[in-house]
């Protein structure tokens, strides 16, 4: 449904527009999706890293996406390694969505809501791609002084 939405925002009105709205969209969204897991695993109000990765995986796209987890410290980096939106663009010739304002808005929103202390930086996502082995990649911060 998200893309469907979309396209045909950008088909009317074009891409600007209907980033736009998607990012209005993932605001709320979001947060609503975040809430959910969270209860439904029955997680604590600050979660870390090791509730996130649960959380991360229960997301809607983590169930029609190729991601992995890797945490490492006070990190957690998330790599999207097959993405079924950009995938099904490239199918239909046409051009790749530029995800990263919309993902630092999503992926921010979501760990914030997961565990206050946790912060998002996007390493590579289109159109700012700079890591050819997967389609994205955020680092998630656990700030433990927080």
């Amino acid at each position: 449904m998200d893309g469907v939405w979309f396209q045909s925002i950008e088909q009317k009105y074009g891409m600007d527009e209907a980033m736009v709205h998607d990012a209005r969209a993932w605001e709320r969204f979001t947060v609503i999706e975040a809430r959910r897991i969270k209860q439904f695993l029955n997680l604590p109000e600050r979660a870390g890293l090791e509730g996130l990765a649960r959380a991360l995986s229960l997301r809607f796209y983590a169930n029609i996406n190729q991601d992995e987890i890797l945490i490492q410290g006070n990190t957690l980096l998330y790599r999207t390694l097959e993405c079924r939106v950009q995938n099904a663009r490239k199918r239909k010739n046409m051009a790749l969505h530029p995800c990263k304002p919309v993902g630092q808005i999503e992926y921010a929103g979501f760990a914030r809501t997961i565990d206050e202390r946790i912060t998002c930086q996007c390493v590579s996502c289109y159109p700012e791609s700079c890591d050819d082995t997967c389609a994205c990649s955020w680092l998630f911060t656990l700030n433990v002084e927080k």
